[in-house]
């Protein structure tokens, strides 16, 4: 039986959020979470009971010890997060909106001590999970980062274990979209699952449709590919069919920040236990309409006392 049942790579900030609407320079007081989409995903399956184990740096300060206090309060093996004495722990500003769009978030993390991950992190030891997820911002960071992204994923497919891909696209940390789109569609073409927003999708495939988006990936070698719609809720292909699951109406959108992590956290729970794909979109819808209703990126990921609640509700 494998140690760890998920492993997740990549880099945790600090963030600071405002405590009030409007332009940062003016705001006076922030709250002061984590920020990461790799470990939002780790936080998240760890709520609901997987084993999961984080494979990043922080810096020797005081940012990197918030980091791991904060991701081994939610459960999560940081036995493989090195501290580094010579780079910073990278971190955030993150606005506040009151009117459901997308905050504003400057990032302070250039030579981070996550940016400097390098295949010199792999262990045979990394490799007994027995899934792995990724996302495109560690290819981003660095040429070491993307070599790691890369040396993961050829060995946890060599050892036989499934592997999750969200494109995660941010085009601020690439010098260019061809590069980008070269980058991220070379390891997301090594995944089983994968995972993109439509826009993503259409940008890396230069596809417009979701099937045919679908349809290029699953051409490919991807067995199956979920597609995020926004408010038109998720569509989902793989070789025995497609379909389209509605969203979960929400009344108040706090913050989208998250969104897409909590709805990966959804589809990659319900595969990892063996559910139809069907049946995990409908998991990863309801997720994210959680994630969007909480102020921060994680803070609305269920505990696995509430999925099973809704589940049961749903069922009854």
């Amino acid at each position: 039986m494998p140690e760890h049942d998920v492993l997740c790579f990549g880099e945790t900030m600090a963030m600071f959020v405002a405590e009030q609407v409007g332009d940062l320079a003016s705001v006076g007081g922030f709250t002061k979470r984590i920020a990461g989409a790799d470990s939002n995903v780790a936080i998240g399956l760890a709520r609901l009971g997987f084993r999961v184990r984080w494979l990043s740096r922080v810096g020797d300060d005081s940012l990197g010890r918030f980091v791991l206090a904060s991701l081994r309060q939610e459960g999560v093996d940081c036995s493989s997060v090195e501290v580094d004495g010579r780079h910073p722990t990278g971190f955030q500003l993150k606005g506040r909106c009151d009117d459901g769009s997308d905050p504003v978030v400057e990032y302070f993390r250039r030579h981070s001590a996550a940016s400097h991950l390098s295949v010199a992190q792999l262990t045979p030891a990394l490799l007994k999970a027995r899934h792995l997820h990724a996302t495109g911002i560690p290819l981003a960071l660095s040429p070491g980062c993307r070599a790691l992204s890369h040396a993961l994923v050829e060995g946890m497919r060599a050892a036989g274990r499934s592997i999750s891909f969200d494109p995660n696209l941010r085009p601020s940390l690439w010098p260019d979209h061809r590069s980008m789109v070269r980058e991220v569609n070379a390891l997301a073409l090594k995944a089983h699952w994968l995972l993109p927003g439509l826009d993503e999708g259409r940008l890396l495939s230069g596809q417009k449709t979701p099937a045919d988006i679908a349809a290029f990936y699953l051409d490919r070698g991807v067995e199956h590919v979920v597609i995020k719609l926004g408010g038109e809720g998720a569509y989902y292909r793989n070789a025995r069919g497609e379909g389209q699951m509605a969203p979960v109406p929400v009344v108040n959108v706090v913050d989208t920040v998250g969104a897409g992590d909590a709805f990966a956290v959804g589809v990659v729970s319900a595969l990892l236990e063996g559910r139809p794909l069907a049946e995990a979109v409908v998991r990863g819808n309801w997720c994210g309409s959680r994630a969007v209703q909480s102020p921060g990126d994680m803070e609305g990921l269920p505990l696995r006392h509430e999925l099973e609640a809704h589940e049961l509700r749903r069922s009854a």
